[in-house]
C-alpha cells in the first residue's frame, strides 16, 4: 500500500505576512528516513533565504510524485533525468532550476550494473539471470540497465527482472544473493562495495539530479530566486561547513539547469516504452 505523508519543517517566527508554503518532493531513492534526513538541511536553508515555509511531501513511487506535480500539488521536485523527461512530456510547466553536482564536482552521474564480487559473472551474451531494478521511471533502472546489456549482446528481455523500487534495496538484494545482478546509481552501488558488491558496467554520463520547479505554481521571480540561492553556494569556500550537513547528493553545490541538458537521455530513450512490471 502506498504511504504518503507530509513532514513539516521548522517554521520561522520572523516570516513576513506574505510568506506562503512551498511543497518539496524528493524522489524515494532510499528509505524514507534516509531521504528526509538528507533533504531537511536544504529545505531549512531555502526557507530561511526565501522567507517561505517549506514542507516535504514524500511519496513511495516516482509515478505518484509526477502525478501530484501535474495536479499542482508540488512546487519543487528533486528528479533524475528520466523522471524529468517523462514529466516534461506531459507537463510543459516542469522547469529544471539547478543540477546538483556529484562528489566529483561535475553536474553529471552514471548508472551501473552490479553483481556479487565473488561470482565472476560476465555480461556478454547474458541470459536467464535474475536482475534487480529500481522503479520503471528510474534512469538507472530499466532504461540504463537494458542499454548496458544491449551493448554486450544481451537485453533485459533475455533475462528475468523485477522492480524493487529503491536503489539501496537493489544493492542489498544483490548482496544477499537474491539476484544475480542489479541496476542502480553508481554512487549508491559503491556504498555497498565493502559488503562484496562489484560494479561490472557503467553508463555514459547523464545530467545530474535536478531541482525542478512547477511554473504553474511558482512565479518566474520565485523560480529565479531559488535558482540563484542554490547555484550561488560555494561548496569549497565559505559555504563548505554549512553544506557538510546536507545530503551526499546535495552538498557539492549546483549549477543552473536547462531543458536542453537532457538531450542524451532523450536519445537513449528513443521511442522505447518501459514496462511497468517485471517479467518474473
Amino acid at each position: 500500500m502506498r504511504f504518503a505523508f507530509i513532514v513539516f519543517m521548522f517554521v520561522l517566527t520572523c516570516q513576513p505576512l506574505h510568506a506562503r508554503t512551498l511543497v518539496l518532493a524528493p524522489l524515494p531513492m532510499e528509505s524514507r528516513e534516509t531521504v528526509l534526513k538528507q533533504f531537511m538541511p536544504m529545505a531549512r536553508y531555502l526557507q530561511q533565504r526565501l522567507g517561505h515555509e517549506v514542507v516535504f511531501d514524500y511519496s513511495e513511487s516516482y509515478a505518484e510524485i509526477l502525478a501530484k506535480f501535474r495536479q499542482g500539488r508540488i512546487d519543487l521536485a528533486y528528479l533524475g533525468p528520466l523522471p524529468y523527461v517523462s514529466l516534461k512530456n506531459v507537463c510543459s510547466e516542469a522547469t529544471p532550476l539547478v543540477h546538483f553536482r556529484e562528489a566529483s564536482g561535475e553536474p553529471l552521474y552514471t548508472c551501473a550494473i552490479v553483481a556479487p564480487a565473488d561470482k565472476g559473472l560476465a555480461l556478454e551474451g547474458l541470459e536467464n539471470r535474475k536482475i534487480a531494478l529500481t522503479q520503471p521511471l528510474s534512469t538507472c533502472g530499466f532504461l540504463s540497465t537494458n542499454g548496458l546489456l544491449r551493448e554486450r549482446g544481451s537485453a533485459l528481455s533475455r533475462n528475468l527482472y523485477r522492480y524493487l523500487d529503491k536503489h539501496d534495496e537493489v544493492a542489498k538484494a544483490v548482496v544477499r544473493g537474491e539476484f544475480d545482478l542489479g541496476g542502480l546509481k553508481t554512487a549508491i552501488g559503491r556504498k555497498y562495495e565493502h559488503l562484496g558488491l562489484k560494479i561490472l558496467a557503467e553508463s555514459a554520463p547523464m545530467p545530474s539530479f535536478a531541482l525542478v520547479g512547477n511554473a504553474a505554481t511558482l512565479s518566474p521571480e520565485e523560480r529565479d530566486a531559488i535558482r540563484q540561492v542554490l547555484a550561488g553556494l560555494d561548496p569549497d569556500g565559505e559555504d563548505k561547513a554549512m553544506l557538510s550537513s546536507w545530503g551526499e547528493n546535495l552538498r557539492h553545490g549546483s549549477v543552473p539547469a536547462d531543458d536542453a541538458d537532457y538531450a542524451p537521455v532523450r536519445a537513449l530513450l528513443g521511442g522505447e516504452s518501459i514496462p511497468e512490471d517485471g517479467n518474473f
